[in-house]
């Protein structure tokens, strides 16, 4: 028989629903319709020509405690080594002072945008995140195959990884920093741009219908994450490798 004083054990619970509106999300002001991503604090800008070719690049002031481990002659150094066929109608190079949220909740050393807004202007953008060097970075013992190769780049890049009982660790420091973002974020940014060039707009001509480049960029669009990630690292490791090869990297921080 039913008894109506029991409490009952999902009250409080997720089950029930408790919490669900309080969970940690990136906020998105409903006044603007840009990502937060596109959102910038206090910032300078300069335009490059390289190669013959105009780059935006914009530098986000960054907090007390973070740093960008890249200047803008680092990253113009390494672009102009980059060939100038991949640079496609891709202008601004955003280094981005993520706010403390979107560390927690979306930390990454980089990211494509293939349309970005700045200024009223719309075009491909590489953003580079600054680095909050007050704080160590962890990942769980339980890794996909993809989350272990990144674990054993990131070593290579000079990260000291320390094993834990629950987890892997391992200090931001800025040198190191610097290596993964000039040296690979940089150019696994540029891959996922030129896979992006070859998949949707290499392959069209002048006379072509709009519905036929608009069907190759939904194709795009429906690869699978595991595709994209697949040709960039591939583009950043063979252009990282002739690059080495060349003498051209590493160099001194400009």
């Amino acid at each position: 028989m039913r008894n109506p004083t029991r409490r009952n054990r999902n009250i409080g619970t997720k089950k029930q629903g408790y919490g669900q509106d309080n969970e940690l999300t990136i906020p998105e002001p409903v006044i603007t319709l840009k990502s937060f991503y596109e959102r910038h604090g206090n910032y300078k800008k300069e335009k490059r020509i390289i190669n013959g070719h105009e780059f935006i690049l914009v530098t986000e002031q960054t907090r007390e405690t973070s740093k960008h481990a890249c200047t803008i002659d680092d990253i113009e150094k390494m672009i102009s080594n980059i060939p100038v066929k991949d640079y496609g109608k891709l202008k601004f190079i955003i280094l981005r002072q993520p706010k403390r949220k979107e560390e927690n909740l979306s930390s990454v050393w980089g990211r494509l945008v293939y349309s970005y807004e700045f200024e009223d202007n719309y075009f491909p953008a590489i953003i580079i995140e600054a680095n909050d060097y007050s704080k160590s970075f962890k990942w769980s013992k339980k890794l996909s195959p993809d989350t272990q190769d990144e674990l054993e780049r990131l070593r290579k890049d000079g990260h000291n990884i320390i094993e834990e009982k629950r987890y892997f660790t391992a200090e931001y420091k800025i040198e190191n920093v610097r290596q993964t973002q000039l040296y690979r974020t940089l150019l696994h940014e540029f891959g996922h741009y030129v896979h992006y060039l070859e998949f949707v707009e290499r392959p069209g001509t002048e006379n072509e219908e709009f519905e036929e480049w608009e069907k190759r960029r939904d194709d795009y669009f429906k690869l699978s994450t595991a595709d994209k990630e697949k040709f960039a690292h591939k583009y950043a490791d063979n252009l990282k490798k002739e690059l080495t090869e060349k003498g051209v990297i590493p160099f001194e921080k400009i």
